[in-house]
């Protein structure tokens, strides 16, 4: 079975067993996660998208806080010295999909 749900903004496709990374979530490792926002559902063939979808996408949360990359917003006006830089980097939540239901 396949799912499309919307975490934090963002759309995702997965399915049972899938691990990936989201924007950050609160909780601990090993606490479970519930997911109701779910925009479409895949089951062998039949497809329910919008109104239709009654599923909600059940995770455990692997790793708690995962940095991203570092993003350097670096600003400069030449001949003025004008110099400006920022960075940050981003928080994720690693997740592992336990199943659709």
């Amino acid at each position: 079975m396949l799912a499309v749900v919307k975490i934090a903004g963002q759309q995702f496709k997965v399915k049972a067993g899938d691990s990936l990374y989201v924007p950050h979530i609160e909780g601990k490792a090993g606490d479970s996660v519930e997911f109701a926002d779910v925009l479409m559902t895949d089951n062998n063939g039949k497809v329910a998208v919008g109104g239709d979808v009654k599923a909600v996408v059940k995770a455990e949360i692997v790793s708690d806080l995962v940095k991203g990359d570092k993003v350097i917003a670096f600003k400069m006006k030449r001949r003025k010295g004008f110099r400006k830089k920022h960075g940050h980097r981003t928080q994720y939540t690693q997740i592992k999909v336990t199943g659709i239901a």
